[in-house]
């Protein structure tokens, strides 16, 4: 077995846990209404600061600005602009393109 499949392996395993001790803790009750609005930001969040780590790390190496940034500029654009998600990504697609074109 391979690193990866041990890692899947174990990071199933935490999901699985992580998943049965939210009922386990709470019980019956449900949650209040604040706290279900701070769980709800909790993924997004995750997947933004992803997003940032990947789009801008230099493989332990400090910060590396290239045309992946531009894809992420026109992103960002796109999402402050309420456009569909396939004019998204295809605007960020396309950004990204235009930038490894240029340099």
């Amino acid at each position: 077995m391979t690193a990866a499949w041990v890692t899947i392996g174990v990071l199933f395993v935490g999901t699985a846990l992580s998943k049965a001790a939210g009922p386990l803790t709470i019980g019956g009750k449900a949650p209040g209404g604040r706290a279900m609005s701070v769980t709800k930001l909790v993924a997004p969040a995750i997947l933004a600061g992803l997003v940032v780590y990947e789009t801008l790390s230099a493989g332990g190496d400090g910060m590396r600005l290239d045309a992946r940034l531009a894809g992420l500029a026109a992103a960002a654009l796109g999402i402050s602009a309420r456009l569909p998600m396939i004019v998204i990504v295809l605007l960020a697609a396309g950004a990204t393109a235009l930038a490894r074109a240029l340099s």
